[in-house]
């Protein structure tokens, strides 16, 4: 970038700042406190050093996690476990799929998804994903007769077409996986994200709806899934007994399967059950967020903010934008001028070494290329809204965000006319 057009930049964004006379840019990393009962429960912990999930003869506070859990998502059955990426992994195992199976998977997912595929001796397939951030149904129903599973990421919230996924997994006999990661609280056609498929899995790692620091957990109404995952989990010798499920379906697999002590502490149940109250809130306040900086970013010439499909309820603490007629350099001069304004803004295709670019995941090996999802992550901008910020810091970042646009269209086009 030119020390010129840094200049100017700078200068667009003391201009912004004086004129506009909006707050400050606001913190977009920190979680929300962690209520004071669940620091009042973690103090309890500490001082009995009850910290294993399986020393309490019962109700223990992970055993109450999962009951609370699987009541609140309308599941029979809920396994707390370290992380999502557990719960995927222990997801694919428990389905008994074979070494070798091949599970189809968005293209534009974390990389930590096609490592839950690969630990469970799976190969991952990539499938295209448009310019709304879902999967492209063509290219999924093109790859499913070679497939033996799919894992639906709902990546940033956004929810893929789960009527005609769910109706062609169903007609190829494919069990479905919903990695719902980002998705808890979000509602398709009336019902919960997680809960449309086989299996869902669920996140508390720190920027997650629910923020334990790390954790995870599934959901099913499987007796059986549900059965061989608590036992991989780490539930040795008799602790399944102190799980609310079919104990005929554990006897069925009493030492035939590994463990893979995947579990959840104590601790991180305790901070976690208190914040379950808090979701619809957080869901409202984030949607609420989210809908006010789309439609300011809407109503400028540089930025598309993908609409929700029709029977998608989100519940979105982020907001995703595909950048309008700029140039990988105008990209990368937006990201620097909407930095220098406190607004941080990950390009996922042009961030180095992004976790999120599929042509980042070398351990995978050679991979076709995808020109659908490529192309939309050389555009696509995400940028934090926790549901904890105010109207006018949300504000401030739709306006950071156009200004910054301004700044480097408005030079572009002073230069083409001088």
């Amino acid at each position: 970038m030119e020390r010129s057009q840094i200049s100017c930049y700078r200068i667009s964004e003391t201009h912004f700042r004086e004129d506009k006379n909006m707050t400050s840019a606001p913190n977009s990393h920190d979680a929300e406190p962690i209520p004071a009962e669940a620091r009042a429960e973690v103090e309890r912990l500490l001082a009995t050093g009850d910290l294993f999930r399986y020393t309490a003869a019962s109700d223990s506070p992970v055993t109450l996690l999962e009951r609370d859990f699987a009541q609140m998502m309308g599941t029979k059955y809920a396994l707390a476990v370290a992380s999502c990426s557990a719960a995927l992994f222990l997801s694919l195992k428990a389905l008994g799929l074979k070494p070798g199976a091949r599970v189809l998977i968005p293209a534009f997912t974390f990389a930590a998804v096609p490592s839950a595929v690969v630990h469970a001796d799976c190969v991952p397939v990539l499938v295209e994903v448009g310019a709304n951030y879902r999967i492209d149904l063509a290219d999924f129903e093109a790859k499913l007769p070679d497939a033996d599973a799919v894992l639906i990421s709902h990546m940033r919230g956004h929810t893929s077409d789960m009527d005609a996924i769910m109706a062609l997994a169903d007609a190829a006999g494919l069990p479905v996986i919903e990695d719902a990661a980002h998705s808890l609280g979000t509602l398709w056609g009336g019902r919960r994200i997680g809960t449309i498929g086989r299996v869902g899995c669920f996140s508390f790692q720190s920027y997650k709806l629910v923020n334990a620091g790390e954790g995870g957990i599934l959901v099913t109404d499987d007796a059986d899934l549900i059965a061989r995952a608590v036992i991989m989990s780490g539930a040795y010798e008799h602790n399944w007994k102190k799980h609310p499920v079919l104990h005929a379906a554990f006897a069925r697999w009493q030492n035939k399967l590994p463990l893979y002590n995947n579990r959840l502490n104590n601790l991180s149940a305790a901070i976690i059950r208190p914040q379950l109250g808090e979701i619809p809130r957080r869901v409202r306040d984030g949607r609420r967020n989210h809908d006010r900086v789309a439609a300011r970013l809407d109503a400028a010439p540089w930025f598309s903010v993908p609409a929700p499909l029709g029977p998608e309820e989100r519940a979105p603490d982020s907001i995703q934008f595909n950048l309008v007629g700029l140039t990988g350099a105008d990209t990368r001069a937006f990201a620097h001028a909407a930095a220098g304004m406190g607004v941080p803004v990950q390009v996922f295709g042009l961030s180095a070494d992004n976790a999120r670019a599929y042509w980042n995941w070398e351990f995978l090996g050679p991979q076709p290329d995808l020109p659908q999802t490529r192309a939309m992550l050389m555009r696509a901008c995400d940028v934090r809204l926790p549901a904890r910020l105010t109207l006018a810091e949300c504000d401030y970042v739709a306006e950071s965000l156009v200004a910054a646009a301004e700044a480097v269209m408005g030079s572009k086009q002073a230069k083409a006319v001088a």
